[in-house]
């Protein structure tokens, strides 16, 4: 058995006061912190074994850690030598012209680039002489970059009518809920209806479902969603297309649904069907100019379809209802709307709308004493 001969590491007044400094803040590394423990409980006397046993290493690490202190001063007790590594893929200018290159149009012939298209290219344009698809990964993730991914937005003009029917609407999100003055979001869906051409084959233990590719097409049906959203209460109605006698209908129910109310609050886009004349014509003059006052219509701005709630409850009726099934014929589209309304009544979904006047006025810039309600 090899004996060691005893530790006698005695910290110079300088280095004690840097151990302790370090110690006491925490802000290296742990392996750093850990040598530094190890050199100043050594300096107080303790064993090789003592100071094992209170840090967690083996005997000759403590011994490794006294002797590097001893021939090469604190410096190399505590940290590593700077280690050779391999040579970088690519230098900073080689990793800026390729990502100069990324943020570009794909070549002539390609609809977006890919990390084997970019690698390719790279050597191509003689950006660099060799490079691989992992180096191109690493370089990519690290600028943040998604090249193969694409966001879609429709810029709006921020004219005065804009913000007039934006500060409107928002104006009418922050009532609180009243009886006599619901809000209503209202907004359509265009469904294509699909049917299966061969049955599926169901899920079992250990196989997951099956489905042929083929399916018939069955035409097209839509699909009013209306919701207010505070009160939890929901309006889906799957109907043959969106014509105005339809619409009309959609409009009759949602009065039928507030007979105490003093006036309805009824949000949505300002589409050709989306006007006093559908009441008219489906109800005659006077009924349905009776009916048409039931309602305060709060318009959306152009391209401001994003501040009408429906849109959110017609996401949520896409994924939670339609989802990726077939639906063959508007008389099942009717059936799983009205199912899936019957629950999200019952279970009472709000939604928790955050975007106030005063954040869109933060948002956007512009004075809020310069625009009022415009006239529609």
């Amino acid at each position: 058995m090899q004996n060691y001969r005893r530790l006698h590491v005695q910290l110079g007044s300088s280095d004690r006061r840097r151990l302790g400094a370090m110690l006491t803040k925490g802000r290296e590394p742990a392996r750093v912190l850990r040598r530094a423990s190890m050199l100043r409980q050594l300096d107080r006397g303790q064993t090789a074994a003592q100071v094992a046993g209170n840090v967690g290493v083996a005997r000759k690490t403590v011994r490794a850690i006294a002797r590097r202190y001893e021939e090469q001063g604190l410096e190399s007790a505590l940290y590593e030598r700077p280690r050779p590594g391999k040579q970088r893929a690519l230098d900073a200018g080689q990793s800026q012209r390729i990502v100069a290159m990324v943020c570009g149009s794909a070549p002539e012939g390609r609809a977006r680039w890919s990390v084997r298209l970019i690698a390719e290219e790279a050597v191509k344009r003689k950006l660099t002489q060799q490079v691989g698809r992992e180096t191109i990964r690493i370089l990519l993730q690290t600028h943040e970059l998604k090249p193969w991914r694409k966001k879609m937005w429709c810029v709006a003009e921020l004219n005065e009518e804009y913000i007039a029917r934006m500060e409107d609407i928002l104006a009418i999100y922050e009532k609180p809920l009243s009886d006599k003055e619901p809000v209503v979001c209202v907004d359509e869906k265009h469904v294509v209806l699909h049917a299966d051409v061969r049955p599926s084959r169901p899920m079992r233990p250990g196989r997951i479902g099956r489905r042929d590719c083929e399916y018939q097409r069955r035409g097209t049906a839509n699909v009013f969603c209306g919701v207010q959203p505070k009160a939890a209460r929901h309006f889906t109605k799957p109907t043959a297309n969106r014509s105005s006698p339809q619409f009309a209908d959609y409009l009759v129910e949602i009065v039928a649904s507030y007979p105490e109310a003093d006036t309805i609050h009824r949000v949505m886009d300002n589409l050709s069907s989306h006007n006093r004349k559908a009441l008219a014509d489906r109800f005659g003059e006077k009924i349905g100019g009776l009916l048409w006052e039931r309602f305060t219509v709060h318009y959306t701005p152009k391209h401001g379809s994003w501040l009408n709630q429906a849109e959110i409850e017609i996401s949520l009726f896409s994924r939670q209802c339609l989802g990726r099934n077939r639906i063959p014929s508007l008389g099942q589209l009717q059936r799983q709307a009205g199912a899936w309304n019957r629950t999200m009544n019952r279970d009472r979904v709000t939604i928790n709308w955050q975007f106030t006047r005063k954040r869109a006025r933060r948002k956007f810039g512009y004075n809020r004493n310069k625009f009022t309600r415009s006239e529609t």
